[in-house]
């Protein structure tokens, strides 16, 4: 126990450069080389503690704990590395004492559990909707309202006397567009989002594997995702043809299924996708041209959704030896009109 909380102490005195090329294996064997030498530790970690503002001191902030206690983290889980998670680069020169390397971590370890879910469970996305979905889940928007529904609040200056539990950045003069240049200062949904990924990457650091999936689970995956609302087919009637020719099928025949008002302001007409006898989608509309082209959206949507009864993830082999992954299924891809 006492081990564990010696490291507690060293791991957000680390070099960032060692968190930025090293695995974590690499980190914790040099943290364990640390740890063998408690007068060489305390001496370093005294000297860096004094060189802190008194304000600025995780142990004595009230809000780190509070952080702590929301988010549900582990024991193991220092309060340093949280401390070190609030302070942007933009705020503080020293790299020691900011999150540039945890939030490069963390944006990797987030990407690709997204990356691998999404993959996985829709594995006919098209490539732009693929992304456009990782995105939604695990960019800069996504983790700034995340960061901002855990409770986390900025100080308006990172000023000697900002309490330790308030996340730290210089903000944009006023009157500033987006595309200049920042000039050393940053926005708050950049700085919030990289809070976010540098809370992933110390989950990851200080309790493993498993513990970061579960955290990603709960905080991201969680969240409900309208996939089939990012689609946008320019030409989706020769789409589906195309599609259909690829695969296979019988050439798509559109079908008046029903209809009301025709003469009248208002008309509505539903129609019918079908590859023989096999309806591949259903719209409506005030036109028969307009009815159509929903059918053919409604029949794309339903195959590139396609999800698999039975998931697996790939990154479980990591967390045990004796995992066997079922391979995923791999689609031909999109269709290219």
């Amino acid at each position: 126990m006492k081990r564990i909380r010696s490291l507690a102490v060293v791991a957000p005195l680390l070099r960032p450069v060692a968190i930025h090329n090293a695995s974590r294996t690499q980190l914790l064997r040099s943290a364990s080389t640390t740890a063998a030498s408690p007068s060489t530790t305390d001496s370093n970690s005294s000297t860096l503690l004094e060189q802190l503002p008194p304000s600025r001191d995780p142990l004595a902030s009230a809000k780190l704990p509070a952080l702590h206690a929301r988010l549900n983290l582990h024991p193991n889980y220092p309060l340093q590395t949280l401390a070190r998670a609030l302070v942007d680069p933009s705020a503080e020169k020293d790299p020691r004492f900011t999150n540039e390397h945890l939030a490069h971590l963390g944006n990797t370890l987030t990407s690709y559990f997204a990356s691998e879910y999404l993959m996985v469970t829709y594995p006919r996305l098209p490539t732009t909707v693929l992304f456009a979905a990782i995105g939604a889940y695990v960019g800069n928007k996504a983790f700034a309202a995340l960061g901002r529904e855990w409770g986390v609040e900025a100080a308006f200056e990172p000023t000697a006397d900002v309490d330790a539990g308030l996340l730290q950045f210089k903000r944009m003069p006023p009157g500033w567009k987006e595309g200049e240049p920042a000039r050393g200062r940053t926005t708050l949904e950049q700085a919030m989002a990289n809070l976010v990924r540098s809370v992933f990457a110390g989950v990851y650091l200080h309790e493993g594997l498993p513990a970061a999936k579960q955290f990603f689970r709960q905080h991201v995956v969680s969240r409900k995702l309208s996939v089939d609302k990012l689609f946008n087919f320019e030409q989706p009637t020769r789409e589906l043809s195309r599609l259909c020719a690829r695969e296979g099928f019988e050439p798509p025949v559109a079908r008046l299924m029903a209809e009301t008002g025709r003469h009248s302001r208002h008309p509505v007409f539903v129609v019918g996708v079908y590859s023989g006898a096999e309806l591949m989608g259903e719209g409506h509309g005030a036109s028969l041209s307009e009815a159509r082209t929903r059918a053919a959206v409604v029949a794309l949507k339903g195959w590139y959704l396609y999800s698999p009864l039975e998931k697996d993830l790939p990154s479980k082999t990591a967390m045990s030896k004796d995992s066997k992954f079922k391979p995923a299924y791999i689609d031909p891809g999109e269709v290219i009109v």
